[in-house]
């Protein structure tokens, strides 16, 4: 898919690629630590992408202005899509940004970006770490 393809499409679908590649991501993760037992994969799992977590990574992004002006436009616009499902578990302005997380990661997907989705998903895993181990 071509650049301008990526920037054509709608964010849901942005955000429905992106959720499946950091699914991925995480599960690599975990599993090259070599440190969880299989059956406490999952739970380990949705610590990294539950909403609230993916929520907070953007805001870390943003605190820390690390996505290009690009990037931004496909948060924003991540943010603002509306989806017409009630959130589970969480509140609907933290499934909106969650909704964003993931359309910047199908973005970077789709349009062929792969050293720097590396680098944000790698960010965005720390991230998710170093909360978790303030808890």
């Amino acid at each position: 898919m071509t650049m301008a393809n990526a920037k054509q499409m709608k964010s849901l679908a942005l955000a429905y690629m992106g959720d499946s590649v950091y699914e991925l991501y995480v599960r690599h993760h975990l599993l090259e630590k070599g440190d969880i037992l299989p059956q406490h994969l999952h739970q380990k799992a949705i610590q990294f992408v539950s909403a609230v977590s993916q929520a907070g990574v953007v805001k870390v992004w943003q605190e820390e202005e690390i996505l290009t002006e690009e990037e931004e436009g496909v948060l924003r616009r991540g943010r603002n899509a509306k989806s017409g499902s009630v959130p589970k578990n969480t509140n609907v302005q933290t499934y909106r940004y969650s909704t964003a997380f993931e359309a910047v990661l199908g973005f970077l997907y789709l349009s062929g970006q792969k050293e720097r989705l590396d680098t944000l998903i790698n960010h965005a895993i720390k991230t998710v770490e170093e909360r978790s181990d303030e808890r």
